[in-house]
């Protein structure tokens, strides 16, 4: 079979009723490549009175992944980073041994209705990197690898195929692939490639003559080349890499390949003593749970 496992996600309130469809982790697999964790959020219209920002909270052991389709979001940062995240371009913040971090709405969005809608992915890193030095790297969307070829529109957002490499530097093999498929159009996905996973984001895929619902992310068979269709045209995501060397503990905010690692960092936000971000004054309370 082309498709090992298929995730249909479930549906999580962020607060303030801002909801997200979350994909990862999954069973019988933690994640795809070195993904553990895979958010869609929208498309939703954010009004002036809705209530979606996320105040600041910490992570550990892994790198937030941020893409935009729609809208706009300012991320600020315990290492001073402010930065305004639009459609196309990359977020990557690597945690490492502790960062915090907020993200919010643009002030000049602050008084008339838009559109929200992306994802937020995170990589955990390999074991001999989780403690590493905390960093931030945007890249533009203008610096991404795009071209057409087969009724397809492709970025690269991170990784390196179809002879082409992303700017985004990583700890591992990582891919990552935005596609816009004509209808018809059909995209080969090399078993060279990695783990590999196809997410549609808005209309259903074909892969080797078995459907993929819209929303449904369809882990693909290791050993063998796919070849993903778009019968009426799709946007879709294809995330993938190297293996992850070893299972993850995830709680919250938190990966870890150490459950007691995981336990520190939760005495230290409760003390807060793992950053805080410049101009913020609130924060994300540990979980009772």
């Amino acid at each position: 079979m082309p498709i090992e496992h298929r995730y249909t996600g479930r549906s999580r309130d962020l607060g303030g009723g801002f909801r997200v469809r979350r994909l990862l982790p999954g069973h019988p697999r933690q994640g795809v490549g070195p993904f553990v964790f895979f958010d869609h959020f929208g498309p939703i219209t954010v009004r002036p009175e809705d209530d979606f920002d996320i105040r600041p909270h910490p992570h550990i052991g892994l790198a937030t992944v941020t893409y935009l389709f729609e809208g706009a979001i300012v991320h600020r940062d315990s290492l001073g980073h402010v930065q305004r995240i639009e459609p196309g371009a990359i977020n990557w913040m690597t945690a490492g041994r502790g960062i915090v971090h907020s993200e919010r709405r643009p002030p000049d969005l602050a008084d008339a209705p838009y559109t929200s809608h992306g994802l937020q992915l995170w990589v955990a890193l390999p074991r001999t990197e989780e403690e590493c030095v905390p960093s931030f790297v945007h890249t533009s969307a203008a610096s991404l690898p795009r071209w057409t070829e087969g009724g397809n529109t492709l970025r690269l957002l991170v990784g390196s195929a179809f002879g082409r490499a992303s700017p985004v530097a990583t700890l591992m093999p990582t891919l990552y692939v935005d596609v816009c498929a004509q209808a018809g159009a059909t995209l080969t996905l090399a078993a060279s490639l990695g783990e590999r996973a196809v997410y549609p984001i808005d209309r259903d895929l074909v892969v080797d003559g078995v459907t993929v619902p819209a929303q449904t992310m369809a882990l693909l068979a290791d050993a063998a080349d796919a070849a993903v269709s778009a019968p009426a045209g799709a946007r879709y995501v294809v995330i993938g890499g190297a293996p992850l060397d070893g299972h993850r503990f995830m709680w919250w905010n938190y990966v870890s390949s150490r459950r007691e690692r995981i336990d520190e960092a939760k005495l230290a936000w409760s003390a807060q003593t793992m950053g805080h971000v410049p101009g913020e004054t609130g924060f994300v309370p540990l979980p009772e749970r």
